[in-house]
């Protein structure tokens, strides 16, 4: 991933930021719980709600799109590397975006079951704060809230 282009999802890219979504959430090893929305409505929300807020971003290695991220506000929302790019630093380069873009602190949620990911994020900087039974998410899986930084939910936490 020698030369890794990042830039702002464009209309374009949606189709495909919206399959390494849906291959990273479906991979055979994945911690994730499957999407609980069909293939056709994750392009759409790309296309429809990602694209427009304007908070996406894409990372190409090679003219191919092999990572997504996207912030809302201080939350990075969705990270997300195509399996086969996985373990080569696209999604480290991602954070360290977000860390630029929201120096102030970031806060995110990942599913509990989501350990690889739980480790990623702790050996970014980021600190478990909040364990809840998942009755919040889509999912209803237990998940894990996360900071970095001088973000307001740290200073709240009691851990």
């Amino acid at each position: 991933m020698d030369d890794l282009l990042i830039r702002p999802l464009e209309p374009y890219d949606t189709e495909a930021a919206a399959a390494v979504w849906w291959r990273s959430r479906h991979a055979p090893d994945s911690q994730v719980p499957a999407s609980i929305h069909p293939e056709l409505g994750v392009r759409e929300w790309f296309a429809d709600v990602l694209l427009p807020d304007g908070q996406t971003w894409v990372a190409l290695d090679d003219g191919r799109i092999v990572a997504v991220l996207t912030l809302d506000g201080d939350d990075l929302d969705q990270l997300y590397v195509d399996p086969g790019a996985a373990g080569h630093g696209v999604g480290s380069t991602l954070v360290e975006l977000a860390k630029d873009l929201r120096p102030g602190g970031l806060a995110l949620w990942t599913f509990q079951s989501n350990t690889r990911a739980q480790a990623f994020y702790q050996h970014h900087g980021f600190a478990d704060v909040r364990r809840t039974d998942g009755a919040g998410n889509e999912e209803r899986q237990p998940d894990v809230r996360m900071v970095w930084g001088a973000h307001p939910e740290r200073l709240e936490s009691p851990v």
